[in-house]
């Protein structure tokens, strides 16, 4: 006897539709899984013979033959577990009815159980998009799966259940839609705690309200990851849309936490040194996202960037540019959304103390600049501010007063991320790092006075294009946080500050 029934796939963050069909008849016995199945797909047979077995069924002699649909596109993971058990039983005759209009999705545990599996919320929104009436899937991930809306989604805990729910005994009740209340707060570091550092505050603030990014430059202790695990606190809160990425992203991921089944706070990734390209990238044998795509819609922090291997910080340049990773195979092209903040901090020289006030640096010429060397032009030109972090007086570490909050400096973020999306019907962007080379001299107009200025920096400073062009999305970005339409040049000069330490320790020996 043949059925057959649906379930789905991941192709990067997107998923595709499966048709899973079964075919039993007599003859030697077999169990053969066809259709690009990898390992964990053709060790689905002997799961759902022993959870077969455990839950009371009997698989008859013959042969079984279950193709994966469209067999040209390679299927992965364990979640086609429980739509291969109901393709069989309903082959064997031992389910009433109709599968149609049904997905399912869900391991098997030998002794019957459905255990969860990564990539819940975007193979459920597939299923709403292709029409489908309900999704049977793990009753942990039931949470998850409910986030779409529109669907019925039923939370299936063991074989047992499912085979009671369509025998009528016992009906499976749909998942209640999720709740989308407001996040609840997050208690995150605040700049309250940061003394002095005026500069990379403001330059801080500034690479928030326009979502540019920072690098920060100066010797150990002076407050450099202090103020970049403080941006998050910062940052305004993601739209729906930009949830239901992030999530998506983390689902297929594997790291969505069963409690949180959408993400409501923009994501601070921190990786080690040690990382390597594909860990930044993403990639590996069973292609995975990155740290740069788990990052995405918040903050990519690089601790101590020399010290990442120069293929690593390569391999950021062009997500920084394209907001995507794109990872080609010989059967696939992945795509993984990659619009991060990046910040970045290092120290001046392999000790830490080039340009101390009170410390003798020990580090001679060569290796101060092998270790600067170390960070490409091509990489730095992508960073829009750039800001040295001096060491904070005792006076101001001692002083009594409190630092500005994080909840004041939000809400100038807050406006002046408006102002960017108002303007967003016709720029097509969110806000200004992201706007489009044809957008940015229309957006960007400056007053007399503050071409001038720009004129002088680029002739004095030998900017790139691309360099320029960021400058020029700073100012506007300076602008709107001072509520003002047309750059001036108090908001030139300000962005062009931003781009002088590449002058002062990449090019000291070549002025």
């Amino acid at each position: 006897m043949f059925a057959k029934t649906m379930s789905l796939g991941l192709m990067g963050i997107d998923a595709f539709p499966v048709t899973v069909e079964v075919d039993h008849h007599r003859g030697m016995p077999a169990f053969e899984i066809v259709g690009l199945p990898d390992a964990a797909v053709k060790e689905a047979r002997d799961r759902v013979k022993a959870a077969m077995g455990n839950s009371g069924l009997e698989l008859r002699p013959g042969r079984v033959v279950v193709n994966l649909a469209p067999a040209d596109l390679r299927k992965g993971g364990t979640l086609y577990d429980l739509p291969i058990l109901i393709g069989l039983l309903g082959a064997l005759g031992e389910l009433p009815g109709s599968f149609e209009g049904f997905a399912f999705l869900g391991e098997l545990s030998l002794s019957g159980e459905v255990r969860p599996v990564p990539g819940i919320l975007p193979m459920v929104l597939k299923a709403k998009e292709q029409g489908l009436r309900g999704v049977y899937l793990p009753a942990a991930n039931a949470r998850e799966g409910s986030i779409a809306g529109g669907i019925d989604i039923y939370p299936v805990q063991s074989v047992m259940q499912l085979l009671d729910h369509f025998a009528g005994r016992k009906p499976i009740e749909p998942a209640p839609p999720l709740e989308l209340s407001q996040a609840p707060a997050q208690l995150l570091p605040d700049f309250r705690d940061v003394k002095g550092q005026a500069m990379a505050r403001r330059a801080a603030e500034i690479a928030a309200a326009g979502g540019h990014n920072l690098l920060m430059i100066g010797t150990p202790g002076s407050g450099k990851s202090m103020i970049a695990k403080r941006i998050p606190s910062i940052l305004p809160p993601p739209s729906f849309a930009e949830a239901i990425e992030i999530t998506k992203v983390h689902s297929v991921a594997g790291l969505l936490p069963p409690d949180t089944p959408l993400l409501r706070t923009r994501p601070f990734r921190a990786p080690h040194h040690t990382v390597s390209p594909a860990g930044l990238s993403g990639g590996g044998p069973i292609p995975r996202p990155g740290e740069v795509s788990l990052a995405h819609g918040g903050v990519l922090f690089l601790d101590e960037l020399p010290e990442f291997s120069r293929a690593a910080m390569e391999v950021l340049r062009q997500p920084i540019e394209d907001g995507a990773v794109t990872i080609s195979r010989a059967n696939a092209r992945l795509r993984y959304p990659s619009t991060i903040m990046l910040v970045a901090a290092m120290n001046p020289c392999p000790c830490g103390y080039y340009g101390h006030p009170a410390k003798e640096c020990i580090c001679g010429e060569k290796k101060i600049d092998s270790y600067i060397g170390r960070v490409s032009g091509p990489l730095l030109d992508r960073i829009d501010l750039h800001v040295e972090v001096m060491p904070v007086e005792f006076d101001t570490l001692s002083a009594g007063a409190e630092s500005e909050c994080s909840a004041d400096i939000r809400a100038r973020v807050i406006a002046a991320r408006e102002r960017q999306l108002a303007r967003r019907a016709w720029t097509g962007a969110d806000c200004n790092a992201h706007l489009a080379p044809g957008m940015v001299r229309e957006v960007c107009q400056m007053s007399g006075e503050a071409l001038e200025v720009l004129r002088r920096a680029f002739e004095r400073m030998g900017l790139s294009a691309r360099a320029y062009d960021r400058v020029l999305k700073v100012s506007r970005t300076i602008a709107d946080l001072d509520g003002s339409e047309k750059i001036e040049r108090r908001h030139v000069a300000e962005a062009v500050q931003y781009r002088s330490l590449d002058r002062k320790y990449w090019r000291r020996n070549r002025d």
